[in-house]
């Protein structure tokens, strides 16, 4: 177990091209699986291994963020030594600078005891033995390791991540960008391990040279300077910065061997716990290759598709490969078909939705839909 590290999430991730699920939330509490939030899988990876000592960074005061986060209870993070700490800035004065964050909260790095730092995104949803990789790193004796994922679909997936070029003693060269050009790619799963002092010591020169407002910028950019090492992750992995991956990494759940690699039983996933009544379903409900939470009525047909909470389908409603969020209401004589609902949407009886796997359709939280 890795007692001598400290886990850093930083929540300053790229939303651009999934600002429909985060107008009013970051991206790390958007609801993923029906019942947990992005964040959840990176956090639990560190709690996994060992790690007690967890700081995310924000960029704002978001209030589902800290709801769903609490004091970390569910992670067994609500602790008089150590814990979850949550960290937050403005992101208006912040200009997207991990440095300028940073620079604020030193203090936290200087009195948490342990040695090393495991560096990581929310965005990357895995489930990986973070203390494999740890021993990894220290076996190697280089400064910094970072972990990646070879893939065959970066012209499909993973646009606009890290591409690291990697030579045949697995260190990093150079460091490039996906443009979906090429299947074939070494994509950085943006975590990165250190010692505490090599963190330190990057922040202050960063700070002093004012060169890169993001670790992963000053790491990548002196890669001729800095030995980084590069760990390979077998399992499956899926970057959610855009509406088309959300989508994607949704319907990948629905795929018995994601979903067995995803929810490894030795590495569980936790999430806050909601206490609701089992889902019901009526006499002439329907469903077939589907993940439904509980708190449900079900008195329709669901094909395919991820339904959280709360959510009553009703008589003659057809749902087929969509993902419908907390407390929504779908009416009798609906047809949703690629379509991805946001929280406490009602849609009117007898109305017509349909997208596609390229270009689901989003209907933003709480909004009424009708035929008309």
């Amino acid at each position: 177990m890795l007692n001598n590290y400290m886990g850093v999430i930083t929540l300053n991730e790229n939303q651009v091209d999934i600002r429909g699920l985060t107008t009013n939330r970051p991206l790390a509490s958007v609801p993923i699986g029906g019942r947990y939030r992005i964040i959840d899988f990176v956090l639990s990876n560190m709690v996994n291994s060992g790690i007690v000592n967890i700081g995310i960074f924000n960029k704002n005061d978001s209030r589902s963020l800290i709801d769903h986060l609490g004091k970390g209870k569910p992670w067994d993070l609500d602790r008089k030594i150590d814990g979850l700490f949550l960290f937050n800035f403005n992101i208006a004065n912040s200009n997207n600078s991990d440095m300028k964050i940073l620079e604020n909260y030193m203090e936290y790095f200087h009195r948490s005891k342990q040695k090393y730092v495991i560096w990581a995104s929310s965005y990357m949803l895995c489930n990986i033995d973070l203390e494999e990789a740890a021993k990894k790193h220290e076996a190697s004796g280089k400064e910094i390791t970072v972990i990646y994922k070879t893939v065959n679909n970066a012209d499909k997936s993973f646009y606009n991540c890290d591409i690291l070029n990697i030579n045949q003693n697995n260190i990093v060269q150079s460091v490039g960008k996906n443009l979906c050009v090429e299947k074939n790619a070494n994509i950085s799963m943006e975590i990165f391990i250190m010692k505490k002092e090599t963190l330190i010591n990057l922040i202050y020169k960063c700070i002093k040279t004012g060169k890169y407002v993001t670790l992963k910028d000053s790491i990548y950019k002196n890669v001729k300077d800095i030995n980084v090492n590069a760990y390979e992750f077998q399992g499956y992995c899926e970057c959610i910065n855009s509406i088309k991956l959300y989508y994607k990494a949704n319907m990948d759940m629905l795929n018995l061997s994601v979903t067995e690699d995803l929810f490894n039983k030795n590495r569980p996933i936790y999430t806050k716990i909601k206490d609701e009544p089992p889902t019901k379903y009526t006499k002439n409900t329907k469903t077939s290759n589907s993940l439904i939470a509980n708190g449900c009525i079900i008195q329709g047909t669901v094909n395919n598709s991820i339904i959280s909470r709360n959510v009553h389908i009703h008589k003659d409603a057809v749902i087929t490969n969509c993902i419908i969020l907390q407390s929504c209401k779908i009416h009798r004589g609906t047809k949703l078909n690629n379509v991805i609902i946001d929280k406490n949407v009602i849609v009117e009886k007898n109305t017509e939705l349909k997208g596609t796997p390229e270009f689901p359709l989003l209907i933003e939280k709480q909004k009424t839909i009708n035929s008309h």
